[in-house]
């Protein structure tokens, strides 16, 4: 059994090291199928400010979009962002660049962007940060409406995958167009299901306000600092509460590249499972805005359904102690200092 254990650890590293490297290969493979002038657009500094300038709502950003690339330019693309991200992670930016389809229709293409643009499921960003390599740190980023997603990696293994941004509007489509799906449902139905489990005690521990906020706390901050711990913490939940618990921190985690994922489930039970707390606001049911967030000493969740008659679903995943790979790039620039 032990040397069946072993087998299938080493079996696991070299897979997760072999996808890591080829996720650089991937990144300098897209590199190549593009001209220089979008090259140019691509490209920028592992320091730049514009690593950090996180947004999830429609504006005009950096780097090239899915409207500049031709066919072959566009497969390696998604290349990348597939070979950055578990299968799961994919498809849900997969179908939520499809909802600016069910918008158009929605908004009878009435939204605008200082540019002339409107919704737009080809409006989606690249940006590569630093040089792709197996041995040094880069990263990359893909961000548009409703999707930021910020990769950092180094030694061929992606280091850091936050902040990530998944929203979702309509939450629920309501329309012929795709009618009835709801890209987010786990994230929703978990979150309900949680709380409608509390007895009455629980209930006034978890639930800090009768009222949602408007919109995930911490917005677009790049780094997430004295937000207090609210809520009911893990330790006072009942067995089956923690089963939900769990099953709904995992939809998050999930998302994440493999290796990522195992990583990042690892750190968060290294700071304690008991350490960390869920708190909610506003309704308790469909229909009236909710929010809710799972918080611990490195992590924080945010969910939040309150636009458009609570039908327009926010979430956020940050590391406390390494968005952008803020704790390891720390170390690399002090290390390269004393060089």
């Amino acid at each position: 059994m032990k040397t069946t254990s072993f087998a299938v650890l080493l079996s696991f590293l070299f897979i997760s090291q072999l996808k890591a490297q080829n996720l650089s290969d991937k990144a300098n493979y897209f590199l190549s199928t593009l001209t220089p002038e979008l090259k140019s657009q691509t490209l920028f500094s592992l320091d730049d400010k514009e690593r950090v300038n996180m947004h999830f709502v429609p504006i005009l950003r950096s780097g090239p979009t899915f409207h500049d690339f031709n066919e072959i330019q566009k497969q390696a693309a998604l290349d990348l962002l597939n070979a950055s991200l578990s299968q799961q992670g994919y498809q849900k930016s997969m179908e939520i660049m499809e909802l600016e389809k069910v918008l158009i229709i929605i908004e009878k293409d009435q939204f605008h962007l200082a540019d002339g643009t409107g919704r737009d499921p080809l409006n989606y960003h690249f940006c590569i940060f630093g040089n792709p390599s197996s041995t040094v740190i880069w990263g990359w980023r893909f961000e548009g409406h409703h999707i930021s997603l910020n990769f950092t990696s180094d030694n061929g293994e992606i280091i850091s995958s936050t902040p990530s941004f998944f929203g979702s509007n309509p939450g629920v489509v309501n329309i012929d167009e795709q009618k009835g799906k709801e890209v987010l449902k786990q994230e929703t139905a978990l979150g309900f299901q949680l709380v409608n489990s509390f007895d009455n005690a629980q209930l006034t521990t978890a639930r800090f306000s009768d009222t949602a906020p408007r919109d995930i706390i911490t917005g677009t901050d790049v780094k997430v600092e004295g937000l207090e711990p609210k809520g009911i913490p893990y330790k006072a939940l009942k067995a089956n509460q923690k089963e939900i618990f769990m099953e709904l921190l995992n939809v998050y985690i999930d998302n994440y590249q493999l290796g990522f994922a195992r990583t990042l489930r690892a750190k968060i039970e290294n700071a304690g499972i008991e350490n960390l707390y869920f708190a909610w606001a506003g309704g308790m049911q469909r229909g009236i805005g909710n929010y809710y967030r799972i918080q611990g000493p490195m992590l924080l969740i945010e969910y939040d359904n309150t636009q458009n008659n609570a039908n327009h679903v926010h979430t956020v995943v940050r590391d406390l102690t390494n968005d952008y790979a803020e704790d390891i790039l720390r170390e690399h620039y002090k290390n390269d200092h004393h060089k």
